[in-house]
């Protein structure tokens, strides 16, 4: 047994080091979502092997042979779940919950968010103000990059109230913010 108060690792790293199509990938990604490291990626592949094996464990319980009212039931809950969290869309199904790709994951962190709504110009500026307490999310500051962002929560990104960029002359606003479109 551990010692109870460290973390554990939540990722698994790629069996195969130096694989070239997935190292090329994965620059790729950290390049386009601003990313850290390749730690970041792996969160995402891992979250997502999480969803994949739910969804393939009730593939499993369908063809098994179990009662079709729980089995309804804890399909309603991945889907919904996956839903709020912007993953699938309204009429998903299974297979759409085995086809996401890490790019889905990684479109709903805070980071990319606030980069894509305008509110910083590179997902490296935006990685910046959440780390300085300068982003909130339903008026409530949020300093993690990664937070994954729901459906509810995606219109109500802003500025912290007490952050210098809600002045609307500050230097780092972008145009877009600087109209008051958010």
């Amino acid at each position: 047994m551990g010692y109870p108060g460290k973390s554990y690792k939540r990722y698994a790293k790629p069996k195969r080091r130096f694989e070239k199509t997935r190292i090329e990938d994965e620059k790729r990604l950290i390049v386009e979502y601003g990313l850290r490291n390749k730690r970041e990626i792996w969160k995402a592949h891992s979250v997502l092997r999480k969803y994949r094996t739910a969804a393939r464990d009730l593939l499993a319980q369908k063809t098994a042979g179990t009662h079709p009212e729980e089995f309804e039931r804890k399909r309603s809950q991945l889907l919904d779940h996956l839903y709020r969290y912007g993953l699938v869309g309204e009429g998903a199904d299974i297979a759409d919950v085995l086809a996401l790709r890490v790019e889905q994951q990684l479109d709903r962190r805070l980071q990319t968010i606030v980069c894509r709504t305008g509110l910083a110009r590179s997902p490296k500026q935006a990685r910046q103000f959440i780390t300085h307490g300068h982003i909130a999310v339903g008026g409530r500051r949020v300093t993690i990059p990664s937070y994954r962002v729901s459906r509810e929560e995606e219109t109500r990104i802003g500025y912290y109230e007490s952050s210098p960029l809600t002045h609307e002359m500050h230097p780092g606003r972008t145009r877009i913010a600087r109209t008051g479109v958010k």
